[in-house]
């Protein structure tokens, strides 16, 4: 007996079938093994057999048109495979061209205490990007703080041809610098990736200038796309600025400053920065994304500065202010200096008067512009710019930087002996080494 119920499969063939044709002259007899269910699934066999040979044929025939790159065959239409490591060697092939190391020959002049003066010189080192070319310039990218008390700047190409360069502008706040030198001997420009789009774990490449090994190479990932990271501009130890930045365990040292952050496209995606180099630290990088510099970086061609709303305020946080007067007061105890014991509300006869209650805001040390001629003035504790609380000089900058642009109005609160009152302002443009 049979396994298969289908007459297809069975060796028995049901008393029931036979041939339904009726015609006399069929010749096939009734009963016979060609029924019509029979010639209805040998004609479905054949069918399909006919289709997949066709499709054989046609893949066989796509295959021998294929490409041939090296010992792997690439279909036509299909992206070729690409080792990674080629991928790292293709893009540095690609951004090598255009990062230049920058010499910069720094002099900083001084005046001693018996009056005397005095002028240091040394050279400083690190890298740039040549991201523009136009009208037989060619401009570079790099960091405020390695073209810092330049005396002379040179730039070297990566085939070791050295050019002067100029300081068309450059700006304190984000860290960046554009230099000019003469274009006639360069060829290649970066190609700007778009830093928005890198992901966590993305593999990145790191090309500048580290301890004078110009055209050096590192490699490493995406530690942290969006890092925020407190500065202090002033050096001071008081943080009044933070930056946005791209976080990499790619090996930056001393004279990466400036150079080139590439991805695997070979497309230039931040600027490197900085890196935290404490004792027993070690691949924590961080570089300027391309989205945000890229701004700065056309302003300065364009105006030689990025212009800024300017408040017109030197000052304090508060909470620095109290410390100083505090470390004075245990200083100077017993003495004429020592404070009236009122409970802290005054600090000093000339410090501000702190109302109870208030531990936030900025001192004001000294005013000009728009802050001098609304009638502000030491030592106003400024504790409300419009709407916003401010709690110091870093959420004060955050505001005037982000929020506001110059002409606007700016209504500031404060307090002045103990009484808050209010005034209102004009921002100017912000002049540079001001506010």
């Amino acid at each position: 007996m049979g396994l298969f119920r289908d007459n297809f499969y069975s060796t028995k063939i049901p008393r029931r079938s036979g041939w339904h044709f009726r015609g006399r002259n069929s010749g096939f007899p009734r009963g016979s093994l060609f029924d019509r269910q029979t010639v209805r699934v040998a004609f479905v066999s054949s069918l399909i057999s006919s289709l997949a040979v066709a499709l054989l044929f046609t893949l066989f025939g796509a295959f021998r048109g294929a490409e041939y790159r090296g010992d792997v065959p690439v279909m036509a239409g299909v992206a070729p495979y690409v080792d990674p490591s080629e991928r790292t060697i293709l893009a540095a092939a690609k951004v090598r061209p255009v990062v230049v190391s920058i010499i910069n020959h720094a002099a900083r002049e001084g005046q001693r205490a018996d009056g005397r003066r005095f002028r240091v010189e040394n050279t400083m080192l690190g890298s740039g990007i040549i991201f523009q070319k136009k009208g037989g310039k060619a401009y570079i990218v790099t960091n405020a703080h390695v073209v810092q008390h330049a005396a002379e700047i040179r730039a070297v190409l990566n085939n070791g041809q050295e050019l002067a360069a100029s300081i068309v502008g450059k700006d304190t706040i984000s860290d960046l610098a554009v230099l000019e030198v003469d274009g006639r001997d360069i060829s290649a420009v970066a190609e700007i990736g778009d830093s928005r789009k890198l992901r966590v774990g993305e593999t990145v490449i790191a090309v500048g200038n580290p301890l004078g090994f110009g055209d050096s190479l590192s490699m490493g990932i995406v530690s942290y796309t969006d890092r925020v990271i407190p500065i202090s501009l002033d050096q001071d130890g008081e943080y009044d600025w933070e930056q946005e930045v791209i976080q990499t365990d790619a090996a930056i040292n001393q004279g990466n400053s400036g150079g080139a952050l590439a991805n695997l496209n070979g497309e230039v995606v931040g600027i490197n920065s900085m890196k935290v180099a404490f004792m027993g630290v070690e691949g924590i990088g961080f570089a300027i994304p391309m989205h945000s510099a890229l701004p700065v970086m056309e302003s300065l061609v364009q105006y030689g500065k990025v212009k800024r709303p300017y408040m017109g305020v030197a000052s304090v946080n508060l909470s620095v202010y109290l410390e100083d007067a505090m470390r004075d007061d245990e200083e100077n105890a017993g003495g004429p200096d020592a404070p009236d014991g009122d409970g802290g509300r005054e600090e000093t006869k000339a410090g501000p008067v702190i109302p109870e209650g208030v531990t936030e805001g900025v001192v004001v040390l000294e005013t000009y512009g728009p802050a001098k001629e609304a009638g502000l003035r030491f030592p106003d504790i400024i504790v409300q710019l419009d709407d916003t609380p401010i709690g110091s000089t870093l959420e004060l900058r955050k505001y005037l930087y982000r929020e506001k642009r110059i002409g606007d109005k700016l209504r500031v609160t404060f307090y002045r002996d103990g009484e808050k009152r209010t005034t209102v302002l004009k921002l100017a443009e912000k002049e540079e080494d001001n506010e």
